[in-house]
């Protein structure tokens, strides 16, 4: 009892000998104006006119603080100088917002110009966020595997998607630039530059820290008093090691809409990233890309040999108010020979263990997540490759019967999760839909239903959405029925909660 009195005697007197210091300081610096020479900002002595540095200021506190905390071990007085965003604070509470996630292997077709894409927007549903994954964009061919991949198509599908998300009209038409021995050049465009006309916030700002402690450390040397958040601009190099997200090829502008100017535009581009024929775009409703921060992407390639791209996955890690969010869109090994799904088991086992996300925050007491399974609230979207474990005449009997229940009891991904040697801990929704592979193209048909083959794909449910962590009901788990692939795309909405301080509601 009375060791707990002579503590607390010396926390009292600790906050009273800073409330003086404070106070002391306060009066002796005065600010005479803001002089930005070499990053650091002068201020004068009202004594002498001698010029100090600003820096002294938060050269004297430091001791002060470091003392204070060893003295308070209580971790909510610690927190006063090490918080990271996920820390939740009094003045937070927890925020449903609509998400819609959707993944869909094309076949290595590039999209038309008309293709609607209603059955992986979900346009009726208006949500918060999109998270759209594609598979196979490109041809998986030598050339796009082994030398460069062929961005084109994800520029036209940005340009689709931002067409259907803010309701613009294509313009028509090709614009040329030069002729070259009667030839006839395109104007071209990297897909970066395309990625940058769909945005409503620089990338630079949203891969940006904004842990208070981070901030205040890089800052201390230009301001002598915390400045509002309004006035830290964070240059993109300073950020992260993070690669480039969009490729830097390009392609022809073709029917491609001119963006609407930032004020107009209901959703903008928060993310995309390609991986050969691996794709991931998320969007968000432009009122809250502010709320985001530390947007970071890891990649990991599964494929040939276990170490090229046409296999694998893109993860996307970001905070979204004060919660950590991380998105999967993955392309795992194909296959539907007994033992197959063991390879697509340790597909996920290894990105698991592999994806890491480059570091922002310096500081040892931030708690950004570095891993997928670290994220407050995660989704794995994509072609996953599990199958049926049936014959194909079996597989047949019950398709016909369109006996769902009794075919997913012989879906791998259900039997290897339900004896946790892959996705222990993860959910999936209800499937009350048929399978999704594989189709004759442009046609309601599974292969070999029309044209007899010896060697016959049995229908599966490829492409699947799943979850992990709380916070996160799903709403609806659907497939739509474009017929544009061998594949019909699956969507799922999400009610997904965020913590929210009271500055961002």
């Amino acid at each position: 009892m009375i060791n707990e009195e002579i503590e607390v005697s010396a926390i009292t007197d600790l906050m009273k000998r800073e409330r003086k210091n404070q106070n002391l300081i306060r009066k002796i610096f005065t600010i005479k104006g803001w002089k930005n020479k070499n990053k650091e900002i002068e201020c004068s002595f009202d004594s002498s006119g001698d010029t100090r540095k600003a820096l002294c200021f938060f050269a004297a506190m430091a001791p002060l603080q470091r003392t204070f905390i060893r003295a308070c071990s209580d971790s909510s007085i610690e927190s006063l100088f090490f918080r990271s965003p996920s820390a939740a604070t009094s003045n937070q509470n927890a925020q449903p917002f609509r998400v819609v996630v959707s993944t869909w292997n094309v076949g290595g077709k590039s999209p038309p110009n008309n293709l609607n894409l209603d059955d992986i927007l979900q346009d009726r549903i208006q949500a918060d966020i999109y998270v759209l994954g594609f598979q196979e964009i490109v041809p998986l061919n030598a050339g796009n595997v082994l030398v460069i991949e062929d961005n084109g198509p994800a520029g036209k599908w940005l340009a689709l998607i931002n067409q259907s998300l803010n309701q613009q009209t294509p313009v028509e038409g090709i614009r040329s630039t030069a002729t070259l021995g009667g030839s006839l050049f395109f104007q071209k465009q990297s897909l970066r530059k395309i990625s940058n006309t769909f945005r409503t916030e620089s990338k630079s700002r949203l891969k940006s820290c904004n842990c208070a402690h981070e901030l205040e450390k890089k800052y201390s040397k230009e301001f002598c008093f915390r400045c509002p958040p309004a006035r830290l601009n964070i240059s993109e190099g300073e950020l992260s090691s993070e690669e480039d997200e969009d490729g830097s090829s390009s392609f022809p502008m073709m029917d491609i809409s001119t963006p609407l100017s930032t004020n107009q535009m209901n959703y903008g581009l928060v993310a995309s990233k390609q991986m050969v024929g691996i794709f991931i775009t998320i969007w968000m409703r432009t009122r809250l890309i502010q709320h985001v921060s530390h947007l970071r992407i890891s990649c990991v390639s599964r494929g040939i040999m276990g170490c090229l791209g046409n296999k694998g996955c893109i993860a996307v890690s970001m905070f979204f108010h004060q919660t950590s969010f991380c998105f999967v869109c993955s392309h795992l090994a194909s296959g539907e020979k007994e033992g197959d799904e063991l390879r697509r088991n340790s597909d996920v086992i290894e990105i698991l263990k592999n994806t890491q996300f480059p570091r922002i925050c310096r500081s040892s007491q931030t708690r950004v997540p570095d891993k997928i399974l670290e994220h407050d609230r995660v989704v794995w979207l994509g072609d996953l490759n599990y199958r049926v474990a049936l014959s194909y005449s079996e597989t047949r009997k019950f398709m016909q019967e369109k006996n769902w229940d009794a075919l997913l009891s012989k879906d791998q991904l259900i039997i290897e999760r339900d004896a946790g040697r892959v996705f222990k801990g993860w959910h999936e929704g209800k499937i009350c839909f048929g399978p999704t592979y594989k189709y004759s193209l442009n046609s309601d048909f599974f292969a070999g239903e029309i044209v007899e083959k010896r060697n016959k794909r049995r229908p599966a449910w490829c492409d699947r959405i799943l979850w992990h962590g709380a916070g996160i009901s799903q709403l609806s788990y659907i497939r739509g029925e474009n017929r544009f692939s061998d594949h019909r795309p699956v969507n799922a909405t999400f009610l997904v909660y965020a913590e929210v301080t009271e500055c961002g509601l």
